[in-house]
């Protein structure tokens, strides 16, 4: 259920902030959003699947902390990542 290289290279493409960025704030919270995705999918498939709900929260979790971590030392792309990802807030 992992994503894959291709997936996680477009996506990295997509939210690198310069070439051969992968561990920027936004190239992390657009892998955790699409890795959520994933799991929605899965759990939606697999309702009693709760080892995969608590890897879910915790990858909520991750991302929650980083886009705050965003808000604090640049707003601006904050707001560019959020809009990008239609994230409410």
């Amino acid at each position: 259920m992992g994503t894959s290289n291709i997936d996680k290279k477009k996506i990295i493409e997509e939210f690198a902030v310069k070439s051969g960025d992968t561990g920027s704030p936004e190239v992390q919270i657009a892998l955790a959003t699409f890795k959520i995705e994933k799991l929605v999918e899965h759990l939606k498939q697999n309702p009693k699947d709760d080892h995969s709900r608590r890897g879910l929260l915790g990858v909520v979790s991750k991302r929650r902390r980083l886009l705050s971590y965003l808000t604090k030392k640049a707003a601006d792309r904050y707001k560019v990542i959020v809009k990008k990802l239609n994230l409410s807030k």
